[in-house]
């Protein structure tokens, strides 16, 4: 099996064996979307939820804080439905310079950072805020400044 396998991430010896929930989860949510789909037939927005693109686009992202994330669904609904249903000239007129404008940010943040150096310290830009990161997670590992696996409540 090697130095690392999956029982040292994913199972009783890893850290992430949590995360295995996630996989029940994206099996039972397309499910629901469906019940509620057959329960509420005359909601024309619940057949729009395409959980795939929800879930597959947050792993496009670059990596950062909820609160990006919280920024980008609520520019993208009320851009590309409120805006689009509700005024779709001006949307046609200005969703494409929106775009750009939102591109051109994120290139302009992304020079600054790297010029900025030590000086520029943005949300979401200082690394690690957890110590304890770089200490090993196999049981029995014992390191100076790292909590034992053992004393921990897993």
């Amino acid at each position: 099996m090697g130095l690392v396998g999956p029982k040292r991430i994913f199972g009783s010896l890893g850290s992430y064996e949590a995360m295995n929930w996630f996989f029940l989860g994206g099996a039972i949510k397309p499910v629901i979307v469906w019940l509620l789909h057959k329960a509420f037939p005359k909601q024309t927005w619940i057949p729009l939820i395409n959980l795939p693109v929800l879930l597959g686009a947050t792993g496009m992202m670059p990596p950062s804080t909820p609160l990006n994330y919280n920024v980008w669904i609520a520019v993208g609904t009320i851009f590309n439905y409120f805006v689009y249903r509700y005024r779709k000239e001006w949307w046609q007129r200005y969703n494409y310079v929106l775009s750009g404008a939102l591109d051109a940010g994120l290139a302009f943040m992304g020079v600054l950072l790297g010029y900025g150096g030590e000086r520029c310290e943005l949300v979401g830009t200082d690394g690690e805020h957890c110590d304890l990161a770089v200490c090993p997670t196999a049981k029995g590992i014992v390191v100076d400044g790292c909590l034992v696996k053992e004393s921990l409540h897993y």
